[in-house]
C-alpha cells in the first residue's frame, strides 16, 4: 500500500514559545505480512515498511500514527519573529564580576584553633 498524506500542525516553537506552523509530509510504502516472524524478516531485508495484519486494518489509525512519527522531535522556527530574552543584559556581558571563593569561609575556619 502506498501512504501519501500531507497536513499542517501548530506546534509550539521551543525557542520562543509562541506558535510555529509545520507542514507534515507522508510518502511511504508499507507491506503487509501475515505474522510477526515474517514481518521481521522481510523489514530487516527491504527499504519498504513491513508490518503484520492481524486483522481488520484501521487506515485512519494507521496515517495518524505515521504523521505522529512525522512531527519534528524540536518544533521551532527557522529565525524566531520576537528577539529571545536574555538571562542577562548584553551590556552584562563584557563586564566581569569578581565572585567571592565559596570556600574561602572554610578555609579561614580551618585555621582557627580549636577551643
Amino acid at each position: 500500500m502506498h501512504v501519501k498524506a500531507q497536513a499542517r500542525v501548530s506546534l509550539s516553537c521551543q525557542r520562543c514559545l509562541q506558535p510555529v506552523e509545520e507542514t507534515l509530509t507522508l510518502d511511504r510504502w508499507i507491506r503487509f505480512v501475515r505474522d510477526e516472524e515474517t514481518a521481521a524478516a522481510l523489514d530487516a531485508d527491504g527499504d519498504d515498511d513491513v508490518l503484520a495484519l492481524g486483522g481488520r486494518l484501521d487506515l485512519q489509525e494507521l496515517i495518524e500514527d505515521e504523521l505522529l512519527l512525522a512531527l519534528p522531535l524540536v518544533p521551532r522556527h527557522g529565525q524566531c519573529p520576537q528577539p529571545l530574552p536574555m538571562a542577562a543584559g548584553e551590556e552584562d556581558l563584557d563586564e566581569e564580576v569578581e565572585k567571592p571563593n565559596p570556600f574561602a569561609a572554610l578555609a579561614a575556619l580551618k585555621g582557627k584553633p580549636k577551643s
